[in-house]
């Protein structure tokens, strides 16, 4: 459980683009960038730069309507 909410935080702070996956993985208590990588990985099957990249093709493409 404590694993699961703490990717759902990971994951609005990569929604908001204010911090480096470095500054989210310190923020968030993690040994490495590449533990929050690979738990983030076995939790939603995307790496975290992948939904980063994802959250920003959605932003363009909406704001081209």
């Amino acid at each position: 459980f404590t694993i699961l909410h703490k990717i759902e935080r990971v994951k609005e702070l990569l929604f908001y683009n204010e911090l480096s996956l470095t500054e989210i993985s310190y923020l968030m208590n993690y040994s490495s960038v590449s533990h929050l990588s690979n738990q983030f990985k076995k939790i939603t099957g995307l790496t975290p730069t992948y939904f980063k990249q994802m959250r920003n093709k959605r932003l363009n493409t909406l704001e081209s309507l």
